[in-house]
Protein backbone atom coordinates (compact mmCIF):
# COMPACT_ATOMS: atom_id res chain seq x y z
CA UNK A 1 0.00 0.00 0.00
CA UNK A 2 1.34 4.05 -0.84
CA UNK A 3 1.61 6.13 2.04
CA UNK A 4 -1.21 8.17 2.53
CA UNK A 5 -3.69 5.42 0.44
CA UNK A 6 -5.35 5.30 3.55
CA UNK A 7 -6.75 8.42 3.68
CA UNK A 8 -8.31 8.12 -0.05
CA UNK A 9 -12.06 7.92 0.21
CA UNK A 10 -12.40 5.61 -3.11
CA UNK A 11 -9.38 3.28 -1.03
CA UNK A 12 -11.89 3.44 2.12
CA UNK A 13 -14.82 2.33 0.50
CA UNK A 14 -13.18 -0.65 -1.51
CA UNK A 15 -12.14 -1.31 1.96
CA UNK A 16 -15.47 -0.87 3.26
CA UNK A 17 -16.87 -3.46 0.53
CA UNK A 18 -14.23 -6.31 0.78
CA UNK A 19 -14.70 -6.42 4.78
CA UNK A 20 -18.52 -6.66 4.26
CA UNK A 21 -17.91 -8.65 0.95
CA UNK A 22 -20.62 -11.66 2.23
CA UNK A 23 -22.85 -9.93 3.27
CA UNK A 24 -22.97 -8.39 -0.44
CA UNK A 25 -22.30 -12.13 -2.20
CA UNK A 26 -24.95 -14.09 -0.64
CA UNK A 27 -23.01 -16.90 -0.41
CA UNK A 28 -21.60 -16.85 -3.98
CA UNK A 29 -17.91 -18.01 -4.02
CA UNK A 30 -17.47 -14.70 -6.92
CA UNK A 31 -18.26 -11.90 -8.13
CA UNK A 32 -17.64 -8.02 -8.37
CA UNK A 33 -18.99 -4.99 -6.78
CA UNK A 34 -19.30 -1.70 -8.59
CA UNK A 35 -19.58 1.31 -6.44
CA UNK A 36 -20.58 4.61 -8.27
CA UNK A 37 -20.78 8.10 -6.81
CA UNK A 38 -21.71 11.59 -7.44
CA UNK A 39 -20.37 14.90 -6.22
CA UNK A 40 -22.76 17.61 -5.04
CA UNK A 41 -22.10 21.56 -5.21
CA UNK A 42 -18.99 22.32 -3.95
CA UNK A 43 -16.73 19.49 -4.58
CA UNK A 44 -18.44 16.77 -2.38
CA UNK A 45 -19.71 13.58 -2.59
CA UNK A 46 -23.57 13.57 -2.75
CA UNK A 47 -24.05 9.91 -3.09
CA UNK A 48 -22.85 6.44 -3.72
CA UNK A 49 -24.61 3.68 -5.13
CA UNK A 50 -23.43 -0.34 -5.00
CA UNK A 51 -24.06 -2.60 -7.80
CA UNK A 52 -23.54 -6.43 -6.98
CA UNK A 53 -22.95 -8.88 -9.99
CA UNK A 54 -23.38 -12.51 -8.97
CA UNK A 55 -23.32 -13.90 -12.09
CA UNK A 56 -21.98 -12.28 -15.06
CA UNK A 57 -23.73 -9.67 -16.29
CA UNK A 58 -26.33 -9.21 -14.13
CA UNK A 59 -26.56 -5.94 -11.99
CA UNK A 60 -28.64 -5.37 -8.87
CA UNK A 61 -28.82 -2.38 -6.76
CA UNK A 62 -27.53 -3.36 -3.14
CA UNK A 63 -27.01 0.17 -1.55
CA UNK A 64 -27.48 3.61 -2.13
CA UNK A 65 -26.02 6.34 0.47
CA UNK A 66 -27.32 9.65 -0.21
CA UNK A 67 -26.18 13.40 1.68
CA UNK A 68 -29.18 15.01 0.66
CA UNK A 69 -32.93 14.37 0.15
CA UNK A 70 -35.15 13.95 -2.79
CA UNK A 71 -38.59 13.34 -3.91
CA UNK A 72 -37.02 10.04 -4.18
CA UNK A 73 -35.00 9.40 -1.41
CA UNK A 74 -33.97 10.06 1.95
CA UNK A 75 -30.66 10.95 3.68
CA UNK A 76 -28.24 8.03 4.42
CA UNK A 77 -28.20 4.31 3.90
CA UNK A 78 -30.25 2.32 2.14
CA UNK A 79 -30.64 -1.24 1.38
CA UNK A 80 -32.31 -2.80 -1.82
CA UNK A 81 -33.20 -6.27 -3.11
CA UNK A 82 -33.10 -7.79 0.18
CA UNK A 83 -29.34 -6.77 1.04
CA UNK A 84 -28.06 -6.07 4.45
CA UNK A 85 -25.02 -5.35 6.06
CA UNK A 86 -25.16 -3.37 9.15
CA UNK A 87 -21.20 -3.23 9.33
CA UNK A 88 -21.48 -1.38 5.98
CA UNK A 89 -23.99 1.07 6.90
CA UNK A 90 -22.22 1.74 9.87
CA UNK A 91 -18.83 2.48 7.71
CA UNK A 92 -20.44 4.26 4.80
CA UNK A 93 -22.46 6.66 7.39
CA UNK A 94 -19.21 7.55 8.98
CA UNK A 95 -16.86 7.58 6.15
CA UNK A 96 -20.13 9.98 4.41
CA UNK A 97 -20.34 12.34 7.45
CA UNK A 98 -16.67 12.91 7.83
CA UNK A 99 -15.46 13.01 4.42
CA UNK A 100 -13.13 16.08 4.77
CA UNK A 101 -11.30 13.48 6.84
CA UNK A 102 -10.43 12.23 3.55
CA UNK A 103 -8.98 12.66 0.11
CA UNK A 104 -11.54 13.71 -2.20
CA UNK A 105 -11.55 11.81 -5.81
CA UNK A 106 -11.31 14.68 -8.15
CA UNK A 107 -14.50 16.46 -9.25
CA UNK A 108 -14.30 16.20 -13.34
CA UNK A 109 -17.65 16.90 -13.94
CA UNK A 110 -18.44 13.04 -14.14
CA UNK A 111 -19.63 10.68 -11.86
CA UNK A 112 -17.10 7.93 -10.43
CA UNK A 113 -17.65 4.19 -10.84
CA UNK A 114 -14.92 1.76 -8.73
CA UNK A 115 -14.87 -2.18 -9.62
CA UNK A 116 -14.03 -4.27 -6.82
CA UNK A 117 -13.34 -8.53 -7.81
CA UNK A 118 -13.84 -11.30 -5.19
CA UNK A 119 -10.65 -10.47 -2.98
CA UNK A 120 -8.19 -12.70 -1.90
CA UNK A 121 -7.66 -13.27 2.45
CA UNK A 122 -4.57 -11.11 2.32
CA UNK A 123 -6.69 -8.30 0.58
CA UNK A 124 -9.45 -8.86 3.28
CA UNK A 125 -6.99 -8.46 5.99
CA UNK A 126 -5.53 -5.12 4.69
CA UNK A 127 -9.10 -3.84 4.49
CA UNK A 128 -9.92 -4.63 7.89
CA UNK A 129 -6.56 -3.04 8.99
CA UNK A 130 -7.54 0.43 6.77
CA UNK A 131 -10.68 0.31 7.93
CA UNK A 132 -10.00 -0.39 11.89
CA UNK A 133 -6.99 2.45 11.30
CA UNK A 134 -9.97 5.00 9.80
CA UNK A 135 -12.25 4.74 12.12
CA UNK A 136 -8.96 5.65 14.36
CA UNK A 137 -8.17 8.44 12.93
CA UNK A 138 -11.57 9.95 12.93
CA UNK A 139 -11.83 10.14 16.68
CA UNK A 140 -13.15 8.77 19.85
CA UNK A 141 -16.41 10.33 18.79
CA UNK A 142 -17.16 7.34 16.77
CA UNK A 143 -17.51 3.31 17.63
CA UNK A 144 -15.47 0.93 16.65
CA UNK A 145 -16.89 -1.24 13.57
CA UNK A 146 -17.03 -4.53 14.45
CA UNK A 147 -14.75 -6.17 11.97
CA UNK A 148 -12.99 -10.04 12.08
Amino acid sequence: MKPNENRSLERILESAIVVSWADLMRGAQTGLIHIEYGFATGGTLDYLKFWSSLTRGHWLLACEYWMSASTFHCIGVHFDNGYQSEGLAHILDAVMQHQNAFTLPADLGRQGLLQIPTPTPEERTAATASVNEAFDRLGPALAEPVLA
